[in-house]
């Protein structure tokens, strides 16, 4: 029987796991299928404080799990398949490979995975100008056109907010109206930065070694363009890496746990939740480090109740 376990090795489950060997209650991490998180995939990271210079988002969860390792965190290298969580535990983990996980205490820090169009250009030129966060990497297009794929409020908001850097956003929508509320898609279309296709999707990222344009077509004529750009920003939300959880853990329609009291209580006693998995709002490292810290000291101080 563990302490605590916890699920998940990006910004939150390794910040839990700092906190929770720190505290002597020696965590296990399960790692999951991408072990230290979306970071891993990104390249420069120049917002996480602390490193002026700017860190390879690998380095950094690499930097994440040594210190989580250095007070005694154990991993797990395999994803969860299938949970047996009781109010106040002891709670049932089932492993990829079998094994069965109890434990006393569970912390869910699974993360969520961007939307995409699922064309092979955009996985092939990912972190070489396509990215799914304008907050992590717009200040790289100083000066540069940009597209921005979407239209609802996250589509609204990246667009704005690129509009700080770039010299011009275009805004690309299948629709012919956005699915954005009206006072975000009224600020998109009085800035004069932002250009927007209706009607048109994108079908190809256009570029070999990073982006170049991007190849639209009309849904409407059938016509063809191609949109001279240097990065490509998908903002068509996140999907919540919680589906193991479905029908035992409160979540929102979009599938992201529900905590209270501005707490990482889920409505399961003993089972706690941090990072990208409960916040559909914020989704950045800080934050997740932030959630995950929480999750750690309200854990540990559960234990305490119920030892």
């Amino acid at each position: 029987m563990e302490d605590v376990v916890i699920i998940g090795s990006g910004a939150a489950g390794l910040t839990a796991a700092i906190y929770a060997s720190r505290a002597n209650l020696e965590p296990v991490v399960i790692s999951g299928a991408l072990p230290g998180g979306l970071l891993t995939q990104t390249t420069d990271v120049e917002n996480y404080p602390g490193f002026p210079e700017a860190i390879n988002g690998f380095e950094l969860m690499d930097k994440f799990r040594k210190q989580a390792e250095r007070f005694g965190t154990r991993f797990i290298s395999d994803k969860v398949v299938k949970v047996d969580l009781q109010d106040g535990g002891p709670h049932k983990l089932t492993l990829g490979s079998g094994d069965v996980i109890e434990t006393k205490a569970l912390i869910i820090a699974t993360g969520a995975s961007p939307r995409w169009l699922g064309l092979e250009s955009e996985q092939r030129l990912k972190n070489k100008g396509v990215s799914a966060c304008a907050t992590c990497d717009g200040a790289f297009y100083r000066g540069v056109p940009v597209v921005v794929v979407g239209g609802g409020d996250t589509a609204m908001e990246e667009a704005l907010f690129l509009t700080k850097f770039t010299s011009k956003v275009t805004l690309i929508h299948r629709r012919d109206e956005f699915r954005a509320s009206k006072i975000m898609g009224d600020r998109v279309l009085n800035n004069d930065k932002i250009e927007v296709l209706w009607d048109s999707v994108v079908t190809e990222v256009l570029g070999d070694s990073e982006v170049e344009g991007v190849k639209v077509e009309n849904l409407k004529t059938g016509k063809t363009t191609q949109v001279e750009c240097k990065g490509y920003f998908a903002a068509l939300g996140h999907v919540p890496n919680t589906l193991e959880f479905k029908d035992v853990i409160d979540m929102n329609e979009a599938g992201f746990i529900e905590l209270k009291n501005n707490s990482s209580y889920t409505n399961i006693d003993g089972v706690f939740a941090a990072g990208d998995c409960a916040d559909h709002v914020y989704r950045q490292a800080i934050t997740a480090a932030g959630m995950g810290c929480r999750a750690a000291i309200d854990a540990e101080r559960w234990l305490g109740n119920h030892s």
